[in-house]
């Protein structure tokens, strides 16, 4: 299992960066997206698969789409390791037999102590989040005033209120950071799974 969530990390991230200086060839399509968030400096622009090589503006919208998603689930894996490796869980119980939410361990071991009913749960809730709640223009929504906008015209927490250079940044410093936590969950779970654990005192 861990193969193939570790196959579909490497696999989601469409625009990572790296140095400008590396040659290669670019079509008028693709220098389009040159000055997309994300392509920033000093490190630029980098497409090694050639996703983007005959990509029109939706289907760079829908890479992005996946791509934001996926940092923020990335972000929340590594917040939730941190939280629980740290001693902090729900009160309770997860389930009739009284387990604790605090005898759940950290990392791939919780998926052991979580029942399959538990795991079917989780699977449909965040089934019904994907079909239903967490959407966009990209995503077959109501357009949304970027990828990944899952406001629904419900949300805002102050969003218009900021200008829109502020709004770019925003949107930069997300981007980056789920970036960042992808590789970050990757390496945990790989490690992990190799017996060598990154956190002090381990797993």
């Amino acid at each position: 299992m861990y193969k193939l969530i570790v196959a579909l990390c490497l696999t989601t991230a469409t625009a990572f960066q790296a140095p400008a200086s590396v040659a290669q060839p670019r079509s008028t399509v693709v220098k389009a997206f040159e000055s997309e968030i994300g392509a920033q400096v000093p490190l630029g622009f980098w497409d090694p698969l050639g996703l983007l090589a005959d990509a029109d503006q939706e289907r760079f919208d829908r890479l992005r789409y996946v791509e934001i998603k996926h940092g923020r689930i990335a972000m929340l894996a590594v917040l939730g390791q941190i939280t629980t490796k740290a001693g902090i869980f729900l009160p309770g119980t997860i389930d009739y037999a009284g387990t604790k939410f605090s005898d759940i361990p950290t990392g791939w071991a919780a998926v052991d102590k979580i029942s399959s009913a538990g795991i079917a749960q989780i699977v449909a809730f965040v089934g019904f989040l994907e079909l239903f709640v967490m959407k966009d223009s990209a995503n077959g929504a109501a357009p949304g005033e970027f990828p990944g906008d899952f406001r629904n015209g419900a949300l805002d927490f102050g969003w218009d209120s900021f200008t829109e250079e502020q709004k770019t940044q925003k949107r930069a410093i997300e981007l980056n950071n789920g970036r960042a936590a992808q590789m970050g969950i990757l390496a945990l779970m790989v490690h992990e799974q190799l017996g060598v654990s990154l956190w002090p005192g381990g797993i």
